[in-house]
């Protein structure tokens, strides 16, 4: 059985750019090992997200529920102000762009999180239950160690779960994207919180792919509280929609209870970005924008509550 004592029930606004692979290959274009110069202005633009959020911070958005997700690599600067600033932190601990979770230092995972001591340590993970069974024994063992290490740790475990469909799931919905999301992931992402609970792996939170239907969500925050689990919170991500898809998602899921907020990060950060590299509009236009976005999340979400 779980610890009742697992959770987080505050309110949870996070900024997403933990975003490794696509500000490579998909911001810049870069493919190969990096040069230094590449690497610089990887977290320049980092840098224009975590301005922005701190923007929208100064602006009104509750310090105490706000929060930035970033990575070592690319945000090792941010991690270290924001921290000291006493924003939430969370740092990711998974490989960026795998189909199969591991590590991103492997076996040195622990060392890296208590070198930030981050709020949240966070792993993404795509698991499906109809999908590969051998490839979710693997992450599963993986992700159990992680949350024994995490339930012991100052960190609290912050739990990213994209539930992609199998070839053969989409061949049956006549292979549309549209109708796995409405018809079949909801029940999906159902299952695979069941079985990664019976695994032993157990967040704090879980943030997941956004759901159009109220109902799916209350079942889904259900799934994250059953037996015991009462403390734990749900929280939605982007996934990269545009911000009318965004904020229906956000309103529908601030009416139900165990959804605590939100980890929205292209929508907020991506075509601001994309200006500013193409020199559309100046560095401060892009921190201005991404404030008011992100500040447009929150209203939604405390709006729907």
């Amino acid at each position: 059985m779980p610890s009742i004592t697992r959770g987080y029930t505050t309110p949870l606004y996070i900024l997403p750019f933990d975003h490794r692979a696509s500000f490579e290959r998909g911001l810049f274009g870069w493919t190969g090992t990096l040069t230094v110069e590449q690497v610089a202005r990887i977290s320049a633009a980092k840098r224009v997200i975590y301005d922005g959020f701190a923007a929208a911070v100064a602006g009104g958005v509750s310090k105490e529920n706000a929060g930035i997700l970033v990575d070592e690599r690319f945000g090792v600067d941010i991690l270290r102000d924001a921290g000291q600033g006493g924003y939430i932190t969370c740092a990711p601990a998974e490989q960026s762009g795998q189909e199969e979770f591991d590590f991103e230092f492997g076996a040195e995972f622990a060392r890296h999180i208590e070198a930030f001591a981050p709020t949240f340590a966070k792993v993404l993970v795509r698991y499906n239950p109809e999908g590969d069974a051998a490839m979710n024994r693997r992450q599963s063992a993986r992700l159990r160690r992680l949350s024994e290490y995490l339930d012991r740790s100052p960190s609290q475990h912050l739990f990213e779960l994209l539930v992609p469909a199998t070839p053969a799931q989409l061949h049956g919905l006549g292979g549309d994207p549209l109708a796995y999301d409405r018809e079949l992931r909801p029940s999906l992402m159902v299952r695979a919180i069941h079985e990664l609970q019976e695994a032993g792996v157990e967040p704090d939170v879980w943030k997941v792919e956004g759901l159009d239907r109220r109902d799916d969500y209350v079942e889904i925050a259900e799934a994250a509280r059953r037996d015991g689990r009462c403390n734990v919170g749900c929280i939605v991500l982007g996934r990269g929609e545009n911000e009318q898809h965004v904020q229906q998602w956000l309103a529908t899921a601030a009416s139900v209870p165990g959804f605590i907020g939100f980890a929205v990060g292209r929508t907020t950060f991506w075509e601001p970005l994309v200006a500013f590299r193409e020199e559309k509009i100046t560095r401060d236009a892009a921190v201005t924008e991404v404030a008011r976005r992100y500040r447009r999340w929150v209203n939604v979400f405390e709006e729907g509550q």
